[in-house]
């Protein structure tokens, strides 16, 4: 019996379009590995053993019958999922940045194991970079969010093992495809119902996992207003534009230790500070009621701990029009609490019976959802995850920086990912090209921003 994809698994297939791809990136920046390039290639051939389904690709069933399933791709090449890249000299950060802007704007092949991987030469200091693209349904669980997570290690002096022998397991052809999917069928009725049909129509969704969903369906359209009008939203193009940003752990763990909230608060503050800047800059009108609504997925542990296996999103008014960030910090750790913000908060549970499915990662929750959700019910996707507090290794590299590329959603110009890693938390700005264009601007507005929180934290 073949692996069929799960119901969430198949949502991110279907729910994909030509301008809005899906996979989540990730670019991990690294000292020199002693092997060079080399060792990370050879690294990466090693240990594909950890994720079987790097060799698996998605076959549809005939006549859309049941959801696809899992077989292993009998052409698999690691060369046409692991390319090396060089930046011309001086190798500077926008060079780098302009090359992961174009790797996001293509869309993985679908005949082929859904990742990518760009091992990155040229860049000042000698430094090399990682680029990582995997599809959503290829990943399963909160703890592997693609192929950079088994590259790495605590210990700097790991030993890769010896690449093993792979032989693919035997394709299954479509008459068989049907028999199974009709087997299943006798055995579990509901199995028939796929998520192709879930997917064309929350209503549909609504439907096929019950009362309770409907209800949850009549509860979101009642207690929450469509988004506010922005330059955020609007017809999205197929280019992408990918910046960065940091800022000090410390610095937002010292900012919350005086205004009060949680190290998400201040993030959240620091994202809304930024976005009012940008929005004047633009000469965009900002009153004192403005806001932006954000689409935020958060751990439900503490965020200093770790991301756990139950998250919980938020449709939050991100008050731009505050001046005050001591404010509209205060705003938002009330807002994020729930106080008196009925039925704005969704948990993972609720999510998962509105739209069908259930969460993978936590940044890819938020595409998730920023798709299963009507698009007027916010304006932007924010994703925070938190990382570990230890430096981390490939292929005896030491890992400096990694930013996460959150994909866009039908109609939605930005994306917003953060990750804590090693004392400090790294921003990635994933923009339409053509219509914010000068998300630079709102990136170069984050360290300013911390810098006025911290000074009223003084």
């Amino acid at each position: 019996m073949v692996e069929r994809l799960s119901p969430l698994d198949a949502s991110f297939l279907y729910l994909e379009e030509a301008a809005t791809p899906m996979h989540v990136g990730g670019l991990l920046v690294l000292e020199p590995p002693p092997g060079g390039i080399d060792a990370l290639a050879a690294l990466v051939e090693a240990r594909l053993a950890l994720v079987p389904r790097y060799r698996q690709r998605v076959a549809e069933v005939p006549g859309h019958l049941a959801d696809p399933v899992w077989v292993d791709d009998r052409d698999f090449d690691l060369a046409r999922h692991l390319r090396r890249s060089r930046l011309p000299r001086p190798g500077t950060e926008a060079q780098l940045l302009d090359l992961v802007s174009r790797l996001a704007s293509r869309p993985l092949d679908r005949n082929r194991p859904l990742w990518e991987a760009y091992l990155i030469e040229g860049l000042s200091g000698g430094r090399v970079a990682v680029m990582t693209k995997t599809h959503p349904a290829l990943v399963d669980g909160l703890s592997a969010i693609d192929i950079g997570q088994v590259l790495l290690d605590v210990d700097p002096d790991a030993v890769a093992p010896e690449p093993g022998s792979w032989q693919p397991a035997r394709t299954p052809g479509g008459a068989e495809l049907v028999l199974q999917a009709l087997d299943e069928y006798v055995r579990r009725p509901s199995s028939l119902v796929g998520a192709r049909h879930a997917v064309t129509d929350l209503r549909s969704a609504a439907v096929r996992v019950g009362g309770v969903a409907g209800g949850l369906l009549r509860a979101v359209r009642s207690t929450v207003l469509p988004a506010p009008r922005s330059p955020l939203n609007g017809p999205v193009g197929r280019q992408r534009r990918v910046v960065v940003a940091r800022a000090g752990l410390e610095d937002m763990k010292r900012i919350r230790s005086v205004h009060g909230g949680t190290v998400n608060d201040v993030l959240l503050a620091v994202v809304t500070g930024a976005l009012r800047e940008w929005l004047l800059s633009r000469g965009e009108p900002v009153v004192a009621g403005t806001t932006v609504r954000a689409l935020v997925p958060v751990s439900l542990q503490d965020d200093e701990a770790g991301s756990g296996s139950r998250v919980t999103s938020h449709l939050v008014d991100l008050p731009v029009g505050e001046p005050n960030p001591r404010v509209r910090l205060a705003r938002l750790g009330y807002t994020m609490r729930g106080v008196g913000v009925p039925g704005r908060s969704m948990t993972a549970e609720s999510l998962i019976a509105l739209t069908g499915f259930a969460p993978s990662t936590l940044h890819a929750l938020g595409a998730r959802a920023a798709r299963g959700l009507s698009r007027r019910m916010f304006n932007l996707v924010v994703t925070n995850v938190p990382g570990p507090q230890v430096s981390l290794y490939a292929a005896g590299g030491r890992m400096l920086e990694v930013f996460p590329v959150v994909p866009l959603a039908r109609g939605q110009g930005l994306s917003i990912g953060m990750t804590s890693y090693n004392g400090t938390v790294f921003f990635g700005f994933n923009a339409d090209r053509d219509s914010v264009g000068d998300v630079d601007v709102l990136a170069d507005m984050i360290e300013q921003q911390v810098d006025e929180l911290l000074g009223r934290a003084r």
